[in-house]
């Protein structure tokens, strides 16, 4: 095995590692907030290391051009669906999940207001 093909390894291991983070992250994490942070960061990341192994793997340069704007796409759509999830969220009036004391203590509650008092 060439190093060229250990280095294109390395970013499909990357790929499916972060698409590993996020799938727990989408199980573990409380709320539509903290998994659309999951999704956002880590899906994103996955994704973009996938593509850029797919990039090197082919031969075709035009194919690697395809590999590429399918890249930019997911680099701007990814954050943005996360983004609009969550303004949706807390339009709608989801509220955050807090974290509950050790004494016992009811979680506290968060309000958020939209920017320019929309509701």
């Amino acid at each position: 095995m060439t190093p060229f093909e250990m280095f294109i390894l390395t970013l499909v291991a990357g790929s499916i590692a972060f698409s590993l983070v996020t799938l727990v992250g989408f199980v573990r994490l409380p709320d539509v907030f903290a998994r659309a942070h999951a999704a956002s960061k880590a899906e994103t990341l996955g994704s973009l290391l996938g593509l850029a192994a797919a990039a090197l793997a082919v031969d075709d340069g035009q194919a690697a051009l395809k590999v590429g704007v399918l890249a930019l796409f997911v680099l701007v759509t990814g954050p943005t669906a996360a983004h609009a999830i969550v303004r949706a969220a807390m339009l709608s009036g989801v509220e955050p999940w807090t974290r509950t004391g050790s004494s016992g203590e009811q979680p506290t509650r968060t309000t958020h207001s939209p920017p320019g008092g929309e509701k």
